[in-house]
């Protein structure tokens, strides 16, 4: 067998912890879009935006229980992508898995650019595009030595976030209690809040779920970094069970002390985004930097795990013959660093294209991804819809399974196809969802082909 061959059929490391994948969980629902995108959702929502958290949270909730049924019963690094190949059709798995990818590549020079904007801040000699270049350098760097280094990079990124949400709660907390003093004149009386609760009416909460769905997106990182642990499905079912706390600890709670301290009208809240806002109305000293640093944070965790994701998926896309065969290798310390590379390197264009031609070619390409979320859930809820049945007619017990099962699998689809239903008639969204169903129709068109290829 020649070298080359071997490098190829090299198996992925098994190199993450418990306490590593305890904080990925953790840190794949913990970004900027929490921290920045609140505040959109809080200006267009009103203090309904917390009904906003609680739908999207509940459907996040749902679909990782269903991917953690599927993944418990068949680990993979491919993860809904592999299950969605083997319930649905090789042309499902194809499409899903190079959609996601493509999400994730896009969202890489998003979160570059956002930390680099920051970083500019403090060291304003450097151009802000040297600084994101650098960035990606680094972490692409840290992803291609080891898997153990990603996970101990997200290990003290999702650390120092939850430490931030805690205390931002603790604060909150205090404040609404009458023992951390308001600004003069902007302490809100909870009374206001729940005469107006919904001043723009359900229509607004429906479009606050596509706001906060970008936030959570990314939960399901967890199930494809099992793949490189010991004892996956151990660590698969903690994860999954221990989402539903995460979620209401994290957003719902913390998003519900915003609405109670900070006005959803507001002039401040959209310029400086809902956690800086409330900060200020707390007095808190040097509150843009504690929030630059903490955001600094998340979008460099955020960049950290889609660049390990999408080079995960498009590594179980070339396992499957889906992706180019050269991506397949893996280093001698169980590294897919062809697929790393390729990720990078699309990256790298996405920010190229962006510095070159801003706010033109990029902003139509990110526009690309508006409902890929969406699609991704409601991939993996056919897919278990589909997995179960086929598990029960071959008379497979599953040790994990999906709660009041079809009903709640039923529930979930039938609320994505009407969150893409509002997408079609409302102004502010078919754009995004007419550029999404473009990139899915090229897809499908590569799947075809790609089907009669093997035919």
């Amino acid at each position: 067998m020649s070298k080359a061959t071997q490098t190829i059929q090299r198996p992925l490391a098994h190199g993450l912890t418990s306490r590593q994948m305890s904080m990925i969980s953790i840190a794949g629902i913990i970004g900027a879009g929490l921290f920045i995108g609140s505040a959109n959702a809080i200006a267009a929502t009103g203090p309904a935006a917390v009904l906003s958290y609680i739908l999207t949270g509940a459907l996040v909730l749902l679909v990782m229980r269903m991917l953690g049924e599927m993944a418990v019963a068949s680990p993979d690094s491919g993860s809904f992508s592999t299950y969605a190949a083997r319930a649905i059709g090789p042309w499902a798995g194809f499409s899903i898995g190079w959609l996601y990818w493509w999400f994730w590549v896009l969202i890489i020079p998003v979160e570059a650019i956002a930390g680099a904007d920051i970083l500019h801040q403090w060291l304003p000699s450097i151009p802000s595009w040297v600084l994101a270049f650098v960035i990606m350098i680094a972490l692409a760097s840290t992803n291609l030595l080891s898997v153990k280094n990603f996970g101990e990079f997200e290990f003290w990124f999702a650390l120092i976030k939850v430490l931030a949400i805690i205390a931002f709660i603790v604060a909150c907390m205090m404040a609404l209690s009458g023992f951390w003093p308001f600004a003069e004149g902007s302490k809100v009386d909870p009374v206001p809040i729940f005469s107006n609760f919904m001043p723009n009416g359900i229509s607004a909460v429906l479009g606050g779920i596509l706001i906060t769905m970008f936030s959570f997106f990314g939960a399901e990182v967890v199930t494809i970094a099992a793949g490189e642990t010991d004892n996956p499905r151990d660590k698969i079912r903690k994860a999954t069970n221990l989402v539903v706390y995460r979620i209401s600890l994290f957003y719902i709670l913390s998003i519900s002390l915003i609405v109670s301290i900070v006005g959803y009208n507001d002039p401040r809240l959209l310029e400086v985004g809902s956690f800086q806002r409330t900060l200020e109305i707390l007095q808190l000293p040097e509150a843009k930097l504690i929030v630059d640093i903490v955001v600094l944070v998340a979008v460099t965790s955020c960049m950290n795990s889609g660049l390990y994701t999408a080079s995960r998926m498009i590594y179980s896309l070339s396992t499957r013959g889906d992706a180019p065969a050269a991506i397949r290798r893996v280093s001698s310390k169980g590294v897919p660093y062809a697929a790393v590379l390729a990720s990078t390197l699309a990256g790298f264009a996405g920010c190229l294209v962006n510095y070159l031609m801003p706010g033109q070619v990029f902003a139509f390409l990110l526009s690309t991804t508006g409902a890929i979320a969406l699609v991704v859930y409601l991939v993996i809820a056919v897919s278990q819809l589909r997995s179960r049945y086929l598990a029960e007619r071959a008379g497979i017990e599953l040790s994990f399974k999906m709660w009041l099962f079809p009903w709640l699998t039923w529930l979930v689809i039938a609320l994505i196809l009407v969150v893409l239903g509002y997408m079609a008639i409302a102004d502010g969204y078919r754009y995004q969802l007419a550029l999404t169903c473009s990139v899915i129709g090229v897809i499908l068109f590569m799947a075809a082909l790609r089907g009669r290829q093997h035919n």
